[in-house]
């Protein structure tokens, strides 16, 4: 990944290959999670290069095409469709050189007219009942806010197929710690993680393979609001 930098900095590259092997020796999780992770906080924090770098090396290797365009796709609901739409082209661009067919295989299982439905489902799975009907919920000038959350973000992504609704609540937890400045919608969604199967020493390990992309303030911020959250 540094490759272009060993004759520039090496100083610096040496403590970095240094630091990232001692990041990779933590235990606890396996390759596929571990690249799932680091992929999401890279488009969290927008690190574009970075990101193509560990894709050219990993995909179809520890992750899919399929998982990896998944990732992506959810990743518009959390950090917006501007800043996902490079790493989306740069990532068809990668998916080319390899001679892997686009478009993929279909993961959709929504229609226009289920989506809200099963949108408002997937956030009772993921939530608890006190979701059922939220989408009705709010003022009238802003109701229509979180009718496009259920239908939207849950009902247009978390219902997709390619990877387990405990894998997307794990990834929009990398994002929003990777993006930084959203601590409520952490908060909230670190409880949603704990709930569905990823415990605290679950979401510590991968916030610990995140660290080295998304640097320690971001991180110290995530530790304490998952502390806050058990």
């Amino acid at each position: 990944m540094f490759k272009n930098l060993w004759d520039t900095d090496v100083e610096f590259i040496e403590r970095m290959d240094l630091f990232l092997k001692d990041v990779e020796d933590e235990p606890e999780l396996n390759e596929r999670t571990r690249t799932l992770a680091i992929c999401a906080s890279l488009v969290g924090c927008q690190a574009l290069d970075v990101f193509t770098c560990i894709v050219e090396d990993t995909l179809e290797v520890s992750l899919k095409a399929i998982e990896l365009k998944e990732l992506l796709y959810q990743a518009c609901a959390y950090l917006g469709y501007g800043k996902v739409y490079p790493f989306i082209q740069q990532t068809n661009g990668i998916l080319k050189q390899k001679q892997i067919n686009l478009p993929l295989p279909s993961q959709s299982t929504t229609s226009k007219q289920t989506r809200l439905k099963k949108g408002s489902q997937a956030q009772v799975d993921i939530f608890g009942e006190h979701m059922k009907d939220f989408y009705k919920s709010g003022s009238k000038d802003s109701v229509h806010i979180n009718r496009w959350l259920a239908e939207n973000c849950f009902g247009d992504y978390y219902t997709r197929n390619g990877l387990t609704l405990r894998e997307r609540e794990m990834i929009t937890y990398c994002f929003l710690a990777a993006q930084g400045g959203c601590e409520p919608q952490l908060n909230s969604h670190i409880k949603a993680n704990i709930r569905i199967g990823n415990d605290e020493a679950q979401l510590i390990s991968i916030l610990s393979q995140c660290l080295p992309y998304i640097g320690y303030p971001r991180s110290l911020n995530a530790l304490r609001c998952i502390k806050e959250a058990v």
